[in-house]
């Protein structure tokens, strides 16, 4: 099955192995792919190859499919009541301390069926792909039992298989600790570490394990011991890493070998320097410090200098980060962190792509990828952040199919 693309009037893609932000540039192409593979980029004066489908790509601009390394899409009911309340003043900590935050998320999730909770999880997955997204990451962590984590992450498992859009499972049971547990955190963190972890494991339900590593969530040596029991079954490492405080979480993180660390907002220069030698990939998330209401964004540049190779994500979730959007996080990126739009453009395709195991997959526009493709109806690749707040996607692929297309 062959299908071509044509009248491309902009190709940007990372160049893998080369410097963090380099980015090819072709104008004016056609894109020949053969069963879900790219075959070719061709001039568009060439001779049109023969396809089976053709599809008209009308000047507009061809980019990687984008690639969201860091969502929570697996939840029951949505938390707006708590977003009038930080828009009335309250901090994340107060409405946490109120009733609000995770837990509340999760004693909502405990009480609906698996069955409802797949469904309204199908409807918010179909939603990624209207943003040019083809690929996520996607944690369990409002269920913190046995069986509500399995459950959250067997939904993640049937719906990798049902739908068209590639979800890479993490297990965060180590979200938070839960209501029945707040009086004995050590047997929570038992039941982590000789009960989930294990099962969760031996079922190969996730691919990665994730930790909250946070003031008044998980300490660093809570943490540690959590991650070690994922390590030691086989599981690779996530951490959601000093966002409200400098707790040491980016350096345990390095220690560790972790993928990536997330958040980062308060992360310190010894911190920033431990995870720029240790390879850990900074996953940041803009649209959780600007949906709190902060002011402080994670040190971008400050990171990049240090060579690192930063990812951008949405961080969708009911309740600091709720928008799937990835299309806007480069415009918030872009004004809050320095980002530039070729370096947006490795921070939203080839660099998570890289810390999903993915990058010979998928993440830039070269033959012998998979063609996942984002259609924008936009002049060039720094449009893209500044006409903001819009949906650019005018064509979704995946594997060569189209997966949405505008009207």
């Amino acid at each position: 099955m062959k299908t071509l693309i044509k009248n491309i009037g902009n190709i940007y893609t990372p160049v893998a192995n080369r410097p963090y932000g380099t980015v090819a540039h072709w104008q004016n192409k056609q894109l020949l792919i053969s069963d879900g593979v790219m075959v070719s980029v061709l001039d568009q004066k060439d001779a049109e190859p023969e396809a089976d489908t053709i599809i008209d790509a009308r000047g507009y601009t061809l980019l990687p499919g984008f690639v969201d390394a860091h969502t929570h899409p697996v939840f029951w009911q949505t938390r707006e009541k708590e977003f009038i309340m930080r828009v009335q003043g309250k901090s994340y900590e107060e409405i946490a301390a109120a009733g609000g935050g995770i837990r509340n998320s999760v004693r909502r999730f405990r009480e609906a069926d698996k069955k409802a909770i797949k469904e309204v999880t199908r409807e918010r997955i179909r939603l990624f792909p209207e943003f040019g997204v083809t690929t996520i990451e996607a944690k369990s962590g409002y269920g913190l039992s046995t069986e509500d984590e399995i459950k959250a992450l067997e939904i993640i498992g049937e719906l990798n298989r049902e739908e068209s859009l590639d979800l890479i499972p993490t297990f965060l049971g180590a979200h938070e600790v839960p209501d029945e547990y707040q009086h004995d955190r050590q047997a929570y963190i038992r039941l982590l570490t000789d009960e989930m972890i294990p099962l969760i494991a031996e079922r190969k339900l996730a691919e990665y394990c994730d930790i909250f590593c946070e003031k008044d969530v998980f300490s660093v040596e809570e943490s540690r011991i959590i991650l070690k029991s994922a390590l030691d079954h086989q599981l690779k490492l996530r951490v959601h890493a000093d966002e409200l405080f400098a707790f040491g979480a980016a350096e345990m993180a390095a220690e560790l070998g972790a993928v990536t660390a997330d958040h980062l907002v308060k992360i310190s220069d010894r911190g920033i320097e431990a995870i720029a030698a240790a390879g850990v990939i900074p996953v940041l998330l803009p649209g959780t410090t600007f949906f709190l209401g902060k002011d402080e964004y994670a040190p971008a540049r400050k990171m990049i200098k240090a060579g690192c190779r930063v990812a951008i994500s949405t961080d969708f979730n009911p309740g600091s980060s709720a928008t799937q959007n990835l299309q806007l996080m480069w415009t918030i990126a872009a004004l809050k962190m320095g980002l530039l739009p070729d370096e947006l453009l490795w921070a939203t395709t080839l660099v998570p792509a890289i810390s999903l195991g993915l990058n010979d997959r998928i993440g830039t526009i070269e033959p012998g990828k998979q063609a996942d493709l984002v259609l924008l109806d936009i002049p060039n690749l720094d449009y893209l952040a500044y006409h903001y707040g819009i949906n650019h996607t005018y064509m979704t692929i995946k594997k060569g199919k189209i997966l949405c297309r505008r009207g």
